[in-house]
């Protein structure tokens, strides 16, 4: 069976996290308290300072630099989020589990899956009638993508843009073998610190924008692991459905009715 490292981030403390198999490894990020068995981003080689705009990607820096040590380069390491847990196969969206099945319905290091692929993602979200290049653009206004995309290698412009006049999108939790964890944060985080220079020279990052150089890196991540290596696909647990704040609302959904992302199975009573 294959080695298996998941960090389940986390912005708070969740008991539900510590009844998760041993691989998964809970990560507090942010200055928040966390139990003394947590991982958290405080300590060590860290970007905590920078959560606010980074997201998950500070918790995946502290992966980098300070879990790596030891961990054979055939090995496999990954991310999920307290809210986004993997499973073992590919599921209808609209199935729902309880939190007691979930348990045994979690990705288990025994799956085939790693025998036939490098990465594996989650399934994509399709997008019926735009690209992604046209949602990003209609929830982050100006020529922000744009821009950014000047950042990139010139040989890599193209195909990214290739890749964002597409309309599957996979949103950046992941797996994949340790050897390609670390050429995608040596590529990655060079490219996000020019992305929140970007932001910050241009007072970019406000409100639902606060996080602005993570939701670019999130496009960029998703083409750089799909364009890569061989890649694999697997659903994974909404715990409890996530309803739009108020002033997240106002910026992607102008008619203010309320509504749910649901991606997948769904744990409804969380």
């Amino acid at each position: 069976m294959p080695n298996l490292n998941i960090y389940c981030l986390s912005l708070k403390y969740y008991d539900v996290i510590d009844k998760l198999p041993s691989y998964i490894k809970p990560l507090g990020l942010g200055n928040e308290e966390y139990p003394e068995h947590w991982l958290t981003e405080k300590n060590g080689k860290n970007i905590v300072n920078l959560n606010k705009y980074y997201g998950q990607y500070t918790g995946i820096y502290w992966i980098w630099k300070n879990q790596l040590k030891g961990m054979d380069d055939d090995g496999w390491i990954g991310t999920c989020e307290y809210r986004k847990l993997w499973l073992n196969d590919l599921y209808n969206k609209k199935q729902k589990f309880s939190i007691s099945s979930l348990y045994s319905n979690l990705l288990k290091n025994d799956n085939k899956i790693f025998s036939s692929c490098n990465v594996i993602l989650v399934q994509p979200i399709n997008f019926k009638n735009e690209t992604i290049y046209q949602q990003f653009n209609k929830v982050h206004k100006g020529n922000i993508l744009d821009n950014c995309i000047n950042f990139l290698e010139i040989d890599e412009r193209e195909k990214f843009k290739k890749y964002l006049y597409g309309n599957k999108l996979c949103i950046t939790i992941f797996i994949t073998k340790v050897n390609l964890f670390k050429k995608f944060c040596e590529v990655t985080f060079p490219l996000l610190e020019k992305f929140y220079d970007y932001c910050m020279r241009n007072n970019l990052c406000y409100d639902y924008n606060l996080r602005l150089p993570a939701f670019l890196t999130e496009r960029y991540a998703a083409y750089w692991f799909e364009k890569n290596e061989k890649t694999k696909y697997l659903s994974y647990a909404r715990m409890g459905k996530f309803m739009l704040s108020n002033k997240v609302n106002k910026y992607i959904n102008p008619i203010k009715m309320p509504f749910t992302f649901r991606m997948y199975p769904t744990i409804h009573d969380y």
